[in-house]
């Protein structure tokens, strides 16, 4: 089973007709769906075979409510913390497929100590990064960390996002790889670019550094081999929010099962694949 940690919240997803008008109007199809980058791998992976955990921090309200029964009806095993309100993101889908985010996590950076119960059965610990800026939830997820290496469990990190590296800053996030460890750190290519990717040894402290890299070959970094492996064009790339968590849910699971790179990013890039061509963290057809 995977188990992913951090956020589950609303994603307000702007499809826009055209360019972004500065203080004017812009015409655009607007979607609501549940989103958060850890929400999103555990559907991915249940939704594609894998059974999947959910662990995080919702509001005390109806959209709290709404998100975990969505998340739970995609097959996954929802286990939450509840207080104050559930955040929201507006995602801005540009014409080119790019989106920009404008994030409010509400209550998602408040999760407190979490039952180590939740890793009974898991052979996955799935972290992005955004559960490891707000000190109060970091060190609730740092604390379970620990314990997944203590049981065997594979532990990976997404680098999630370029400012979210940025603001870190970037040379305390390098001492942070260094001292959880993770088996598997997933980034983009902005990100790796942003984390100085060593080109032989990948990041310090991961045992292996995997690299998504758009449309051309994903590269992975593990014991001082570097590793390229092309991946099949996608046509018509509608949206990429939610790719890169597709990627994680079909890659973590075959890699984990496998141990074989040319399968698993096979396996993660079919599933981003899907994620690519429809609008938000899905699947499949949203209207």
């Amino acid at each position: 089973m995977l188990c992913a940690v951090g956020d589950l919240i609303e994603d307000v997803v702007c499809l826009l007709d055209t360019e972004l008008h500065h203080a004017s109007d812009t015409t655009s199809r607007i979607l609501r769906m549940r989103g958060g980058s850890a929400a999103n791998v555990a559907s991915f992976a249940a939704r594609t075979g894998s059974p999947s955990r959910f662990v995080g921090c919702v509001g005390e309200d109806d959209l709290g409510n709404r998100l975990c029964d969505a998340l739970a009806a995609e097959g996954v095993d929802v286990r939450v913390q509840r207080r104050g309100r559930t955040g929201s993101i507006i995602v801005l889908v540009h014409h080119d497929g790019q989106r920009s985010m404008l994030t409010d996590r509400g209550a998602a950076s408040d999760l407190g100590p979490i039952d180590v119960d939740v890793l009974t059965g898991v052979n996955v610990l799935h972290v992005p990064t955004y559960s490891l800026t707000a000190s109060a939830t970091a060190s609730s997820v740092e604390a379970l960390i620990a314990d997944a290496h203590l049981r065997g469990i594979l532990v990976s990190i997404d680098a999630s996002s370029e400012s979210v590296l940025v603001d870190f800053p970037v040379p305390q996030y390098h001492d942070l790889i260094a001292r959880l460890k993770p088996d598997v750190l997933l980034c983009n290519e902005d990100e790796a670019r942003v984390l100085k990717v060593d080109e032989s040894h990948g990041v310090h402290g991961a045992a292996l550094t995997v690299v998504k890299h758009g449309a051309d070959p994903v590269v992975t970094y593990t014991r001082g081999v570097r590793a390229a492996f092309a991946i099949a064009p996608v046509a018509h790339v509608l949206d990429t929010t939610g790719a890169g968590d597709a990627f994680a849910a079909g890659f973590l699971p075959t890699w984990v099962h496998t141990r074989d790179l040319h399968t698993a990013v096979d396996a993660g890039h079919r599933v981003a694949t899907r994620a690519l061509t429809t609008p938000g963290a899905t699947l499949g057809d949203y209207s």
